[in-house]
């Protein structure tokens, strides 16, 4: 099944298709060969390919795909808990509740060309834990451009009658395809303060003139510029993270060891990928009831070269 996405005038298509296991999922598709496939299992995106067809997104050769045990790799959804910061499950519930596609989604301040997209939403259900008894309504836009920009806009609104305030905090963890994680490294984040996820949430500051990778890395950075660039030498290829109203950035690789120790995760494939999130950790958001916060990020893959690591500005979008 498809359809004209947004109903534009010219045919940018949203096939809903069933994937792996039978479970529900939507594949996007641009004009010139860029495409993203959406699963509604997190409401998580699992595949984004430039117009040659290449994998931009890692996703475990042993992700799961059953509800509901999240899925390893593509861009997994914290909500409304970050890792292990607060008193839920680990990352909380919403990446591994099945959302529902959003058919009267309030209006998006969205680039119009931008004709490729799924709105999708998540409600509270009787699975939600009981330590997070809050009604709200959570709607995210998933959206393909022109030039191969993959954007995702979050909105959360606080539902609750009962006139009490919820708090949470948030992240798209991003896994991004690799060549080889010691020939990677990540330019916007120098000489900034980031918590130690492997030294009980130590606070430090960042060393030396970029982030480069040899052994286990799990940190959240704070206070964070808009933009930031993992850069993939082997491939000359740049990702490009824009972000806005999510202030802290997310570093995750397991290295050997610790992979080797992830069931859903190939005792090898940690060479091959690097977690990259846009994320609100520090200072949780509270939402009054009636209030809404939105969280949004744009990623981009840009040529680029290994020796001065420079963006091609002209093909380096600008957030919107």
């Amino acid at each position: 099944m498809s359809f004209e996405a947004g109903g534009g005038r010219e045919k940018k298509f949203v096939e809903f298709c069933k994937g792996v296991n039978g479970l529900d999922k939507v594949i996007l598709r641009e004009v010139r060969g860029h495409s993203a496939e959406v699963y509604l299992n997190g409401g998580q995106v699992t595949s984004w390919k430039n117009e040659y067809g290449e994998e931009l997104l890692f996703l475990s050769s042993k992700a799961v795909f059953k509800p509901p045990t999240a899925i390893r790799g593509g861009i997994p959804i914290s909500f409304p808990q970050f890792g292990m910061h607060g008193s839920l499950e680990q990352h909380g519930f919403a990446r591994n509740t099945v959302w529902t596609i959003d058919k009267d989604p309030p209006p998006f301040p969205t680039v119009s060309s931008n004709k490729a997209f799924i709105d999708l939403m998540l409600k509270p259900s009787e699975d939600d834990p009981k330590s997070w008894p809050h009604r709200f309504e959570f709607r995210i836009r998933i959206a393909l451009g022109p030039g191969g920009d993959l954007m995702l806009t979050s909105r959360i609104r606080n539902t609750n009658t009962d006139g009490k305030p919820f708090t949470f905090t948030f992240a798209y963890n991003n896994y991004f395809y690799l060549t080889d994680i010691s020939e990677v490294r990540i330019e916007g984040l120098e000489t900034l303060d980031y918590l130690d996820n492997l030294k009980d949430r130590d606070r430090v500051t960042e060393q030396g003139d970029a982030i480069t990778f040899e052994s286990e890395v799990d940190k959240v950075y704070l206070k964070t510029p808009t933009k930031i660039a993992i850069l993939d030498h082997e491939r000359k290829r740049t990702y490009v993270l824009r972000k806005d109203g999510l202030p802290d950035a997310v570093v995750w690789n397991p290295w050997d060891k610790r992979a080797k120790a992830i069931v859903d995760l190939g005792d090898e494939e940690y060479k091959h990928m690097l977690m990259v999130g846009a994320a609100c950790v520090e200072k949780p958001i509270t939402l009054k009831p009636g209030e809404e916060w939105k969280g949004r990020q744009e990623l981009s893959a840009v040529p680029s070269s290994y020796c001065s690591g420079q963006l091609d500005s002209h093909k380096a979008l600008r957030l919107g």
